[in-house]
């Protein structure tokens, strides 16, 4: 038997409002949030998408996670388009081999029954 455990998320962000101080520049918010510049833009790993209730959305995986997330509130093709107002928080989880992603992505998106994917769905939702 194969024991995977769902690896602790190294960052995490919430949408939020700029608190400017003084001569601060204006931060630009996509989709409420304005802290995508933590996530990494040359590091690979999983990200989640939760709603407000911490309810996972959406599970994916990335060779350039920052890119990747980014394209999820931006591209028109995205398993989530109609769905990008009720992401509230994501949860990047570095992971730079490319086989450990692909097999962390389907174990969550199964184990926690993630919303909105629909390819890797071993289970049934009702």
């Amino acid at each position: 038997m194969i024991k995977i455990e769902i690896p602790e998320p190294d960052i995490t962000i919430t949408q939020r409002t700029q608190i400017r101080q003084a001569d601060e520049p204006e931060i630009k918010s996509i989709y409420g949030f304005i802290d995508l510049h933590q996530i990494p833009r040359d590091k690979g790993g999983i990200f989640l998408f939760f709603n407000i209730n911490d309810e996972l959305l959406f599970v994916g995986k990335a060779r350039k996670l920052r890119q990747r997330v980014k394209k999820h509130f931006e591209d028109n093709v995205s398993p989530i388009k109609n769905h990008r107002d009720e992401v509230y928080k994501i949860e990047i989880c570095i992971v730079e081999d490319p086989m450990d992603r692909e097999i962390y992505e389907t174990y969550i998106i199964n184990k926690l029954q993630s919303k909105y994917n629909i390819e890797k769905v071993f289970y049934k939702q009702l």
